[in-house]
């Protein structure tokens, strides 16, 4: 039998702004397939899949600079479903705010496929007054299996002083099922909102909003799938939002 032998798919893909007539515009757009961007609004783009993946082995990053006192909102189309192949697979996301800039990053859950080896390093760097609000979420496997392996990595930093440093695991079978971490919960996610900052950590059932020492706060979940982990992260905002500003 024929054999033929996968290379690694290596893609980047950037989007930049600046502000130019009292607006926002996009100063620089690029994309190599599968990590795809499209320009859906004035200050809106989107991601949009064009190829499987990311499969075992494949390194995608994602750049992102927002200039001073511009606003960019980044989405996705769909999920995105992490499969297995020949390797680790890697997502990094390097991402800039500038000073008075707004940032909201929201795309769809990544999703581990069984078998999957993954890894997702996010570097956020934000200057003074930036404020960001930053949403990732991961389903631990398709309907009726068990997840694959993943280890994310969340670095933020506010003027250069540290705000949040967090790490996860998932696929590990001691730990996914331990009532200390996920129990019998098949999502988790998270919100980093910076702007504003409760007085005191707020709880409700599955989630925490919880004032980081910097200028921001933190809203984790935990849910049995990807609706309630939303609508969890999403009451965790909303109560963020009713605090004092950080």
């Amino acid at each position: 039998m024929l054999q033929v032998e996968r290379r690694t798919l290596r893609a980047r893909a950037v989007v930049g702004t600046e502000r130019a007539g009292g607006r926002t515009v996009l100063r620089s757009l690029r994309s190599d397939p599968p990590l795809t961007l499209r320009q859906t609004g004035p200050e809106r783009v989107h991601l949009v899949s064009t190829a499987a993946g990311p499969l075992g082995g494949d390194l995608l990053e994602l750049v992102v600079d927002v200039a001073a006192g511009t606003t960019l909102e980044i989405a996705s189309v769909a999920s995105t479903l992490v499969l297995p192949g020949p390797g680790t697979s890697r997502v990094t996301v390097r991402a800039r705010v500038g000073a008075g800039a707004v940032l909201r990053y929201a795309p769809e859950p990544t999703v581990l496929a069984a078998g999957c080896d993954h890894r997702m390093d996010v570097r956020l760097e934000l200057d003074e007054d930036a404020v960001v609000s930053w949403r990732e979420e991961i389903v631990f496997g398709r309907h009726g299996e068990r997840p694959g392996a993943c280890r994310s990595r969340f670095d933020a930093t506010a003027g250069g002083v540290p705000l949040l440093r967090q790490e996860l695991s998932v696929g590990d079978p001691a730990v996914d099922g331990s009532p200390a971490v996920y129990g019998d919960a098949r999502c988790v996610g998270s919100v980093l909102l910076t702007g504003v900052r409760p007085a005191a950590p707020l709880l409700s059932e599955g989630c925490a909003v919880l004032p980081l020492a910097g200028p921001g706060t933190l809203v984790s979940a935990l849910a049995p799938d990807a609706p309630a982990l939303r609508a969890r992260l999403t009451w965790g905002e909303a109560e963020a939002g009713r605090a004092s500003p950080a």
